[in-house]
């Protein structure tokens, strides 16, 4: 897998990048770079978690929540309350 692991990374980049860019009004190139330095994409990028599993919109919803809260492990994907 760790051979796709740059592949499916790409995917994920543009199409989070571009929910961050609309929501928020940044560049593509800003929301890339938000989302390339967050803890979330440090998960993304680990092949063990396989976070490929969820939807790019999940992904983002991991980056919001790292945003507001500081740690996306608090998403409602990945809770298990």
């Amino acid at each position: 897998m760790s051979e796709q692991l740059p592949y499916i990374l790409q995917f994920y980049d543009k199409e989070v990048s571009l929910l961050i860019s609309n929501k928020y009004g940044y560049s593509i190139m800003d929301a890339y770079r938000k989302f390339l330095f967050s803890k979330t994409y440090n998960m993304l990028s680990n092949p063990d978690l396989e976070m490929w599993e969820f939807s790019p919109a999940g992904i983002f919803d991991m980056w919001e929540v790292e945003l507001s809260t500081g740690e996306p492990r608090n998403s409602i994907y990945l809770r298990r309350d």
